[in-house]
């Protein structure tokens, strides 16, 4: 009944109003909450509808007061109408929009202690209450909203709720694919800690999260065990379960790194993540032995799952990972069959370590190093044929690693034809002096142990040892070749051509140097001369340059190894130059030995001779 002026009130336009009426009024409002009275109001209006009648409008009033009522601190009435049965049907249908502003406030530090413990009560009743679908879809969306280190925040709050939600809907697979592919999403912008420190504070969560995840995933993988109907619904489920765990072991197990396996490993959250997720693997029929050992295969199809060029590219990384984690980490390695050979295992896994090399971070391109390590020490030394080495991968790894000690034991492993086919593949494609002197000293040793022998080795003696010392006894660019640049290089040539000289006898001629010796001298010794003439001159004026400019004391740029070095202090320029000369009389003190050695083998054969006859 609306309200009557009697008879005896005043006119309206003669009423008298208290001096503070409206702060009255708004004290009152104030302790009523204008929010509730408005949510009361839209509740009271839609009690009375059907569910189909509701209309948008309602939607977004109602949205809008319970967001003023969570903002304004109205929270416990908020909590008796939610908990009100009459008001079931119409929480059910529109609670979901409520569910950012509470999340929202729970995430908020600053909020007290009763007001939240009321905000954890009303989320647990939106989630009993409302519908799934809608609700799937507002957790969803809160989860991919944060950045930084609130994404952590965020997913542990929401995961347990968002399982819940799940499980109560039919279509199970495509919420659960969407569901994890938000959460790996998000996940993957995070920072993947490398060093105990930083994994024990886990400053953004991501071990934390990834702990979280697996529980989370655990009673869907279980459903799909439990399961033994092989329904459609079912083969998709473990396609979404088989998609999240490749993720996984790409993001963020191929760049995490793990504690050492001691009593500290035990506590590795990425080791237990790892060991999860191949038990995932396992657990809906995909055991990682048959998946690692697929790999090669143009097009992997999975069931239903077919993986398009570009998935397949990513699946690579995950392939690599689950070799690495299983072979180097040993994380469920009980699993692999014992009948493989060592030869066996290193052909396959060749593949994934060059995946490895192939990235630019170096935590990847260690573990694909450790990988190579593992595998090769299965092996005896020299056992390895150079049949191998028609695998392209076996010829490229070597030149992608950075660890000469690998290479080493690279090269170790090879049969003695495998041994020359690799050191020619590297002096033809290294362009790096270091690695070629390297591969000029593992080129001697193979000399030296082949004449030790009773029979001779074919390639390290020869005709193929001869076209093996034309890559190695010249320069790239004649006399005009960088000395200094390629110095590491030079200097491996030149011990190699002493040791040469001094071993081998010109009458014996086992290694072929004495007939190649005119080709050896204009193709690299002469040319190496007048290289060092050029350069100490180069060098000798760059000197007097930077005496003079010392004097006037200003900077000057100078060149030191083909490079411009600008704006040194003189002091400093001489310093490098001096270097630089002093290098040029290593080499020329070492060329001018390996001249003489010549020059007295060559005569004492000659007075042999003339004495023979």
């Amino acid at each position: 009944m609306g309200w009557r002026a009697s008879e005896s009130s005043p006119p309206i336009d003669k009423l008298v109003l208290h001096p503070n009426f409206c702060e009255i009024l708004a004290s009152k409002l104030g302790e009523i909450g204008m929010a509730v009275e408005e949510l009361q109001s839209i509740i009271k209006r839609c009690q009375i509808l059907e569910e189909q009648d509701f209309k948008e409008e309602d939607f977004g009033l109602f949205q809008l007061a319970g967001q003023r009522c969570i903002e304004e601190g109205h929270i416990d009435q908020l909590l008796e109408i939610i908990q009100n049965e009459k008001n079931k049907v119409i929480i059910k249908n529109m609670g979901w929009n409520l569910i950012g502003p509470v999340v929202r406030c729970l995430l908020c530090k600053d909020k007290e202690d009763a007001k939240r413990k009321v905000c954890f009560l009303i989320f647990d009743l939106l989630v009993k209450l409302c519908n799934p679908k809608e609700l799937l879809l507002g957790l969803l969306e809160l989860i991919e909203e944060p950045s930084g280190k609130q994404i952590s925040q965020s997913i542990l709050l929401l995961l347990q709720p968002l399982q819940t939600v799940i499980q109560k809907l039919h279509n199970k697979a495509y919420s659960i694919g969407l569901a994890l592919s938000t959460l790996w999403n998000q996940l993957s912008l995070l920072p993947v800690p490398y060093s105990k420190e930083q994994i024990q504070m886990d400053d953004y969560g991501l071990c934390q999260c990834c702990k979280a995840l697996i529980e989370f995933t655990k009673p869907f993988v279980e459903e799909v065990i439990d399961n033994k109907e092989n329904s459609l619904e079912n083969e998709k489920l473990k396609d979404e379960l088989l998609k999240f765990c490749f993720k996984s072991l790409k993001c963020p197990l191929l760049t995490a790194q793990f504690l050492e396996q001691s009593e500290e490993g035990g506590n590795d959250p990425f080791r237990y993540f790892a060991s999860e997720i191949i038990g995932f693997l396992s657990a809906i029929g995909h055991p990682f032995p048959k998946m690692i050992f697929n790999h090669g295969r143009k097009k992997r199809t999975w069931n239903y799952l077919e993986f398009e060029e570009e998935e397949d590219k990513q699946l690579a990384d995950s392939m690599a990972s689950l070799a690495y984690l299983v072979f180097v980490q040993g994380i469920r390695i009980d699993q692999l069959p014992m009948v493989l050979s060592p030869l066996y295992l290193l052909q396959f896994n060749m593949g994934h370590i060059e995946v490895f090399l192939q990235r630019t971070e170096e935590s990847v391109i260690s573990k694909g190093l450790e990988l190579l390590e593992n595998s090769l020490l299965r092996i005896e030394d020299s056992s390895l044929l150079y049949q191998y080495l028609e695998i392209k991968s076996f010829l490229t790894v070597p030149q992608r690693k950075k660890s000469l000690a690998m290479l080493q034991l690279y090269i170790n492993k090879l049969d003695s034809q495998g041994k020359y086919t690799l050191f020619r593949c590297l002096l033809n494609t290294s362009n790096h002096s270091g690695v070629e002197a390297f591969i000029i000293q593992n080129i001697k040793n193979q000399i030296d142990v082949s004449l030790k022998r009773t029979h001779n080795n074919k390639w390290f003696t020869g005709p193929q040892l001869v076209s093996l010392l034309d890559l190695v006894l010249f320069l790239p660019e004649g006399a005009e070749t960088d000395l200094l640049q390629n110095s590491d290089r030079i200097m491996a040539s030149l011990n190699l051509l002493r040791y040469l000289v001094i071993k081998d006898n010109e009458n014996d001629n086992q290694t072929g140097l004495w007939t190649e010796l005119g080709n050896i001298e204009n193709n690299f010794l002469k040319p190496l001369h007048i290289g060092l003439n050029m350069s100490k001159a180069h060098y000798e004026a760059e000197i007097k340059n930077s005496q003079e400019a010392q004097k006037s004391k200003d900077l000057c740029s100078i060149t030191v190894g083909g490079e411009e070095i600008p704006n040194m202090p003189p002091e400093m320029q001489l310093k490098v130059l001096h270097s630089a000369l002093f290098t040029f009389d290593l080499i020329e003190s070492v060329l001018a030995r390996v001249e003489e050695l010549i020059e007295i083998k060559t005569k004492s054969t000659s007075e042999e001779n003339i004495g023979i006859k």
